[in-house]
């Protein structure tokens, strides 16, 4: 059901939840500017996502001096991304959605980092781990094809030589690079998901009214596999 329409320089206050990576984070959306809070989970603090995100977010509400009914929504990041780090980002904020009856907006992740990326025509490579790459390619912020999950030599690549690529995958694959060369004009990659983006992309859509129900909220994980069986990582000369 749509909620009352709000314009976007009006007050609106929008809380956004990143968990694709361990390099998780926050945001607050406050009348057009952005509030960002690192929550990160695994090493070096030896904590994950569901010890430290419900903590985060009071505290950069209490620093606004906001409480959880002052939102006038929630966004997170859906996937693709780590499994269970997603699987929390989008439990707590179903859960404060259905608590305070605020709007919901899942948000994709690969089209948040060609957001942050600041590229018109962007190629986003996460790194999924397993020896495979999540892969998009965006123009102008549209994707150009399904999200695919694949080794980076298995992944097509589109038409024309002036992509901006972007994400951890580049420098984790050094195959994946070497394809891109002569494609790509600029390389970000150090850009990791991250929350302001995801608010930056949910902030119109709060503002025109949209909404999804909190139950119908899930991850979009394109992958269906989470770790390679003991034979697959012997076989890639790991340790049973």
């Amino acid at each position: 059901m749509p909620t009352a329409r709000i314009v976007l320089g009006e007050t609106m206050n929008l809380l956004a939840l990143e968990t694709s990576t361990d390099a998780g984070s926050i945001a607050l959306w406050r009348d057009g500017g952005i509030v960002e809070r690192a929550c990160p989970s695994g090493e070096p603090t030896g904590t994950t996502h569901s010890q430290t995100l419900l903590p985060c977010i009071l505290g950069l509400l209490a620093e606004a001096d906001l409480g959880c009914a002052d939102l006038d929504g929630i966004a997170f990041a859906a996937g693709p991304g780590a499994f269970t780090s997603l699987r929390v980002g989008c439990a707590i904020a179903q859960g404060l959605a259905f608590a305070h009856d605020l709007p919901l907006f899942p948000v994709g992740t690969l089209e948040a980092m060609a957001l942050a990326s600041g590229g018109e025509r962007v190629l986003v490579a996460l790194d999924a781990r397993m020896g495979e790459i999540y892969f998009g390619a965006y123009v102008g912020g549209v994707a150009q094809a399904p999200l695919v999950v694949l080794p980076p030599e298995a992944i097509t690549l589109p038409e024309g030589d002036d992509w901006l690529a972007c994400g951890n995958a580049l420098a984790a694959y050094p195959q994946l690079a070497d394809r891109l060369q002569g494609r790509v004009t600029r390389c970000l990659p150090d850009l990791l998901p991250a929350a302001a983006a995801v608010a930056r992309l949910a902030a119109p859509r709060l503002a025109r009214g949209e909404r999804i129900a909190a139950a119908d909220a899930v991850p979009v994980y394109v992958r269906d596999k989470v770790a390679l069986t003991v034979a697959e990582r012997l076989a890639q000369g790991g340790r049973a």
